[in-house]
């Protein structure tokens, strides 16, 4: 077994990290997620709306978005210095402000490190077709 590159450690820590986003959605982890958000995050939504990390943090705290077991398999991390985007895919539901919504969507996270750790700078999913 070969050592790992720089890059290649990063795409091992960052897919760990969105394990832990995710794991955080589902439970309503406010702490995690607000460890894991940069302070300048934009999470996106499929519906273009937009959250910023207060507000994302806010609206989950709330229960207005309540997420069911999602899956998010990656097809790629791509490492570039203190940067990595990760590209996948979104599936399962969510209660938003009481109306269930099934996740079905190709996903673009960004992650940047800051001070040596990893943080969730933006968040693009997009709808599949129907």
């Amino acid at each position: 077994m070969g050592v790992m590159t720089a890059a290649e450690n990063a795409a091992k820590q960052i897919s760990e990290l969105e394990a832990r986003r995710y794991r955080a959605m589902t439970d309503g982890d406010i702490g995690t997620l607000s460890e894991l958000l940069a302070a300048d995050v934009v999470y996106t939504h499929s519906d273009a709306t937009s959250d910023s990390k207060q507000s994302y943090l806010d609206r989950v705290a709330s229960g207005y978005f309540d997420y069911g077991p999602i899956a998010h398999p990656e097809d790629s991390i791509v490492v570039r210095g203190d940067c990595a985007i990760v590209i996948g895919d979104m599936r399962g539901e969510v209660r938003i402000d009481g109306q269930t919504r099934v996740l079905n969507s190709r996903s673009l996270a960004v992650w940047v490190r800051d001070n040596g750790n990893w943080a969730l700078l933006a968040f693009q999913p997009t709808k599949y077709p129907s």
